[in-house]
């Protein structure tokens, strides 16, 4: 048992932060995302399923452990808009402001289109699914140190 963990961290998720090394990207999507075939050519290999939380919730708990990177400009990745790439939804507003909050100032957020956003979640270490409604609450994450 330990304690001033968020019980969102569930043991495979926390064996896959601390497996986890600088430069590593990690994907947190909602559940409109196909992350189970994604996860498959993950590093983890298998999908990690946190249930009963919504994106901004479980990015709250996260980041308090997870250090982005900063060595580049955007440590965070973030879906496009279909059809409007510059639109921002809920979902991206509520990643910003978890990261801005967890950093003490503001962290640029790339966004990248549907496809590439697919191919650069398949070179990710491991994908975490939220119960997230959505929509595009799908976020890459790279990880920096301490």
């Amino acid at each position: 048992m330990l304690r001033h963990i968020d019980p969102l961290l569930s043991p495979e998720l926390l064996f896959v932060l601390k497996s986890m090394g600088h430069g590593d990207d990690l994907l947190i999507c909602d559940r409109n995302h196909p992350a189970a075939s994604i996860a498959k050519h993950t590093v983890h290999g298998r999908m990690v399923p946190i249930f009963g939380a919504d994106l901004p919730t479980l990015c709250k708990a996260l980041l308090h452990h997870f250090p982005l990177d900063t060595f580049v400009a955007e440590p965070i990745f973030r879906m496009e808009v279909v059809g409007a790439p510059e639109e921002m939804v809920a979902a991206h507003y509520a990643m910003q402001t978890a990261a801005d909050h967890a950093n003490g100032k503001p962290v640029k957020i790339k966004p990248l289109e549907r496809f590439a956003f697919y191919e650069a979640a398949r070179k990710c270490f491991a994908v975490v699914q939220t119960t997230d409604t959505g929509p595009y609450g799908c976020f890459i994450l790279r990880m920096g140190v301490i």
